[in-house]
């Protein structure tokens, strides 16, 4: 029979005292490391939005968030009305790999489209390896859902739902709802007239 292992004492978070606080802030305001960081910050904003956003096509009235991320921008063509959710992220493929987008998308929150993957079976470190592009095309009239990923080589019809959270590694018809991991259609959309 095995035993429960045991229990430690219950541990309370350490408060400090408001000139412990006051004592905190100002040693924060005066270590140069925050500082620094706030460099790596504007770095880092300035590489993955601000740059790429001037190379992106996009077609008139798209909302973009200014936490959005893009790489290879040159490859990324958005339609009109486009609506970029907060963190959400869109790859292009290093050399090929397109992403194509149409009118009247919209993106949750946390979206991440990708048109490139690295390899895995080539060695070591994965990082090394070659990556195995695949243009994305996603239709007009579509709504991705929250922390939704959309793979390489993945088609959304014009009009299609992807659900909060899925995956999607396959074409998804028109007017589809899909959802999961992988992503599965559902249901279809129907549209008032």
């Amino acid at each position: 029979m095995t035993q429960a292992p045991a229990r430690s004492a219950p541990a309370h978070k350490k408060r400090l005292s408001k000139p412990g606080r006051a004592i905190r802030m100002l040693a924060a305001l005066f270590d140069p490391r925050a500082y620094l960081h706030v460099l790596r910050i504007v770095n880092y904003y300035n590489y993955t939005h601000v740059i790429p956003r001037r190379a992106l096509q996009v077609g008139p009235g798209a909302r973009i968030s200014p936490n959005a991320a893009f790489s290879n921008p040159e490859r990324i063509k958005i339609g009109a009305r486009f609506g970029l959710g907060a963190r959400s992220t869109l790859w292009a493929g290093p050399a090929t790999g397109m992403i194509e987008i149409g009118d009247d998308v919209l993106f949750g929150p946390d979206v991440l489209v990708t048109a490139a993957g690295y390899r895995f079976n080539d060695g070591s470190p994965v990082t090394e390896q070659a990556m195995d592009e695949a243009s994305v095309h996603i239709g007009s009239d579509v709504w991705i859902g929250a922390k939704a990923i959309i793979l390489p080589g993945v088609t959304i019809g014009n009009g299609a739902i992807i659900g909060a959270g899925a995956l999607v590694r396959g074409p998804i018809p028109e007017n589809a709802i899909a959802v999961g991991v992988p992503a599965k259609v559902v249901g279809l959309r129907t549209l008032a007239e």
